[in-house]
């Protein structure tokens, strides 16, 4: 129904930037709330950020509070998140995932996912 396709991962220097983005086709004329998810190897994902329909309510998990901001452009049908002084534990797949209805910080509600860009950050 809907496919998400994320871009913009690659490898950085701690300290520096990377934005994603966030691809949306199918049917993307509901009202999605949107996350970001990442999962480092030998680990279980991890909440990153949320975002709602509007994108006037955004949230964000301590560990990337104040350095990543998630925006979105629904005209554009896509979503980013935009990365600041990374960190080498940011290093992980990062993943969008889109759900009907308002934002949530678990994995198990969202409907759909992309298949995940890399963000590998160096000391």
């Amino acid at each position: 129904q809907v496919q998400l396709v994320e871009s913009g991962g690659g490898l950085v220097q701690a300290g520096g930037s990377l934005r994603l983005s966030c691809a949306a086709s199918g049917r993307t004329n509901s009202r999605y709330a949107m996350g970001w998810f990442r999962q480092a190897p030998g680990k279980e994902r991890e909440y990153v950020a949320a975002i709602s329909w509007t994108g006037v309510s955004t949230y964000y998990a301590d560990s990337v509070k104040g350095r990543f901001t998630a925006s979105r452009d629904n005209a554009k049908n896509t979503v980013y998140l935009q990365m600041n002084s990374l960190k080498p534990e940011d290093t992980a797949v990062y993943y969008c995932a889109a759900k009907l209805g308002g934002t949530s910080n678990y994995f198990n509600e969202y409907d759909y996912w992309g298949q995940g860009t890399q963000v590998t950050v160096s000391s």
